[in-house]
């Protein structure tokens, strides 16, 4: 697989990520949804990849900066057809291998309770996050459910 950093201006990029903010807008009561726009992904703060296989995008995923050791995924998509083949965990350890270079220790993420958020979760689960608290500005939510994992 091969990462790249940006790529905002790839029209594939661009289709993935604005079905990723629409479906989980769709799927999240309205004060409970996290997830980015484009535009919201663009800031310094925030490094995100795509993901790529025999040129075809696979998926993405964004590393934002919260503290010097301290980062939280955001926008992990897989597109649909890839799904349920492993690249879900591929695109998780490729993420955790761009922290680990840029010194992060901690990861964290806030994805939904609901059912729709169960692979999700199950997923993050199966690589190592474990739930925890409330991080960064996020506060208690029954709609939302906070993992974390040391690296």
């Amino acid at each position: 697989m091969k990462l790249i950093e940006g790529n905002f201006e790839n029209p594939e990029v661009n289709i993935l990520l604005e079905k990723h903010f629409k479906e989980l807008r769709s799927v999240s009561p309205e004060g409970s949804a996290h997830v980015l726009d484009i535009q919201g992904l663009k800031v310094n703060s925030i490094k995100f990849w795509s993901l790529w296989e025999n040129n075809k995008l696979i998926g993405c995923g964004a590393l934002k900066f919260l503290e010097n050791d301290h980062g939280e995924f955001k926008s992990i998509r897989v597109i649909d057809e890839y799904r349920k083949k492993g690249y879900g965990i591929k695109i998780l350890k490729h993420l955790i291998n761009e922290a680990k270079k840029l010194k992060i220790k901690k990861l964290s993420l806030e994805t939904g309770s609901g059912t729709f958020f169960l692979p999700a979760r199950t997923l993050f689960k199966k690589i190592g996050f474990k739930e925890s608290d409330p991080f960064a500005h996020y506060k208690e939510d029954p709609n939302s459910c906070y993992m974390s994992l040391k690296i």
